[in-house]
């Protein structure tokens, strides 16, 4: 992604060739996860959310209060429980990946027993679907 050597990490998928540094992870939109043993996916291969529809018109980001499109996206994430608490990347006018360190923090300070949806309160749905899109949580 940024044509530099000394690449580190290759995307998981057999057969694709798209390597990129840690830092590149999130300017080249491939996610990490870090649970289990450690994966990387380019942009092309990542896992997807769970969501089966887009926002509803209106929706606002839970975290910004803006709103975050008719369609969900690449830079967008949701609860795949209540498919109404939706966050985007652009919060603040920041990037994707002040979203995933606000989401992240929030899951390092609460810990598997209090990280939930912030608008149906499902954990285990919810905790499943962020670990599988990158954000650790830690056991307490």
């Amino acid at each position: 992604f940024c044509g530099r050597g000394g690449v580190a990490i290759a995307c998981l998928k057999h057969g694709c060739e798209q390597r990129f540094h840690l830092p590149c992870v999130l300017r080249g939109r491939c996610l990490t996860q870090y649970y289990g043993s450690y994966r990387a996916f380019c942009s092309r291969h990542r896992p997807w959310q769970a969501i089966g529809r887009d926002p509803e018109p209106g929706t606002e980001c839970l975290l910004c209060l803006e709103p975050v499109g008719q369609r969900k996206s690449i830079r967008t994430m949701g609860c795949p429980v209540c498919q109404h608490a939706w966050f985007h990347h652009s919060c603040s006018g920041t990037s994707l990946m002040l979203l995933l360190l606000v989401l992240q923090g929030h899951a390092l300070r609460a810990g598997s027993s209090a990280f939930q949806c912030m608008l149906c309160r499902d954990k285990e749905l919810f905790q499943a679907e962020m670990v599988r899109m990158g954000i650790h949580i830690p056991i307490r």
